[in-house]
């Protein structure tokens, strides 16, 4: 910690389906050799919170020096903010929105809108415990404030346990009213906040935040007020509130939040710098990483995106969120290393009875198969397949992928049962019709193929008109990248 080194810490190598491990020397050295690879370093010491380091790319004979801090853990719980920072000014400045029709220089990126991949990365923040609602509890309170209008504790209490039970609508008459009877207590004012954001009150949420603003600059306010704003249509506005919350205090929920607004919005290159120097606060985090590879995947660089990807899977392997990720962008896989095969080798391994591990495992052994001549990885990807299907009849993705093989390996009529379940549970799943349309012409059945196709081409029109609706309503941040020195990449 802070320059000093630690002995005896474990350093553990995972990677090309491999673990690697040793300890640190008294000066808090340590080395392996390593067969040529990409790999996720993670070191774990007494007293310390456990680092993760990704990722190392090794090439033969390649000699790599890295560095790992190791936190502190926590004594005490430190206000948070005790001591305002931020690791660095951001080297980038947001100077406006516009839609993605007026393509061009750094307002765009090399695919389509990041909706998608921006909900995988979202699923991968940790889940609190949802708080149970206690119906008999909440009309002891309801009672108690209702019998003691002017009390404020009462009436504070009711309206907090409301809100925290999923009830802004309903709180809001009890926090309102606590708030008139002491407009000076931060607790209620805030939470009064809360529930008129979540109660879709924005105006009435705006005016309170601005309010208490004025009174107490608060990381915690500047980031409800940036939700406001981006639930109102104003990202602009959101996305400089969001950096002033991590300014104030950069947590791993201020700086992972401040990346997403960038993200959903398409500034690439500021998201992967927010994401990178997150990721350097916060070692540890699966969705720091999860925010490194869809940015990149995003902005086209996949290798980079794969890389990422396959570190997130690396930072608690039983967590299925970094794994999804990975297989949604399996089509940037180009099937020419085997990291990300290992990776969800692995998750099929560790649940063999998700639908969505085996059907993503198989998707990327095909990827790897070496020709037609190569069975036996047909007859393993088949049986992944089918168990997919069988864990999952709704799994549309895995009946179209079953078709796929069996027209591969010359078995028609199994090809066309599963193209056909294929449609049948997902009737917009536009290359299953056309697949379908193929196999109705190799096996003599002209109208029937006619029919796919033109239910393909319905689709597919119907997938790009909104596809480029969505771009057309996308507010697109456009921003200007300073230079900036190698020490800050």
């Amino acid at each position: 910690m802070q320059g000093h080194p630690v002995t005896g810490a474990v350093v553990k190598v995972i990677g090309n389906n491999q673990n690697f491990s040793t300890q640190t020397d008294a000066a808090g050295n340590f080395s392996l050799l390593l067969p040529p690879g990409i790999y996720t370093v993670r070191a774990e010491a007494a007293k310390y919170d456990p680092a993760v380091y990704a990722p190392v790319s090794v090439a033969n004979n390649e000699l790599k020096n890295i560095e790992i801090t190791l936190p502190e853990q926590a004594t005490k719980q430190q206000p948070a903010l005790a001591a305002p920072e931020f690791f660095d000014q951001p080297h980038f400045t947001i100077a406006g929105v516009t839609d993605t029709t007026n393509l061009g220089g750094h307002a765009s990126g090399m695919t389509g809108p990041s909706e998608s991949l921006a909900k995988d990365v979202i699923a991968l923040a940790p889940k609190p415990t949802p708080a149970s609602p206690n119906a008999a509890r909440e009309k002891t309170a309801r009672q108690l404030a209702d019998q003691n209008p002017d009390d404020f504790h009462a009436n504070y209490s009711a309206g907090k346990l409301l809100l925290d039970d999923g009830n802004p609508r309903e709180a809001l008459s009890y926090l309102t009213r606590a708030a008139d009877l002491n407009r000076e207590d931060y607790e209620n004012s805030y939470a009064l906040a809360q529930a008129y954001t979540q109660a879709s009150e924005y105006a009435d949420a705006r005016t309170l935040i601005r309010k208490m603003l004025a009174e107490k600059q608060s990381a915690e306010l500047h980031h409800l007020l940036a939700t406001v704003e981006e639930r109102s249509g104003n990202p602009l506005q959101a996305e400089a509130e969001y950096e002033q919350s991590a300014k104030l205090d950069p947590s791993e929920d201020n700086l992972f939040d401040w990346g997403m607004e960038l993200l959903r919005h398409r500034a690439l290159e500021p998201a992967i710098e927010v994401f990178r120097r997150g990721n350097r606060r916060f070692p540890q985090s699966a969705r720091m990483l999860g925010g490194l590879a869809a940015a990149f995947y995003e902005r086209g660089s996949f290798d980079e995106a794969l890389q990422y990807a396959c570190a997130a899977t690396d930072v608690t392997p039983s967590d299925t969120g970094p794994y999804l990720l990975l297989g949604k962008m399996q089509n940037a896989d180009r099937g020419q290393s085997d990291v990300p095969l290992t990776r969800l080798d692995r998750l099929a391994q560790l649940q063999p009875e998700n639908a969505w591990a085996n059907y993503y495992y198989a998707l990327a052994l095909w990827k790897r198969r070496k020709g037609p001549e190569d069975i036996s990885t047909a007859v393993h990807v088949e049986s992944l397949l089918q168990k997919a299907v069988k864990l999952d009849a709704k799994l549309a993705k895995a009946y179209f992928q079953l078709g796929v093989v069996y027209s591969e390996t010359n078995k028609l009529p199994q090809a066309i049962t599963a193209y056909e379940s294929a449609v049948r549970v997902d009737p917009q799943l536009a290359e299953a019709h056309y697949r379908l349309a193929q196999a109705y012409v190799a096996a003599g059945q002209k109208e029937k193929s006619q029919q796919e196709i033109a239910l393909y081409k319905q689709n597919s029109k119907a997938r790009a008109d909104a596809t480029e609706r969505e771009r057309r309503e996308l507010q697109q941040f456009v921003y200007t990248m300073q230079p900036v020195s190698e020490t800050n990449q």
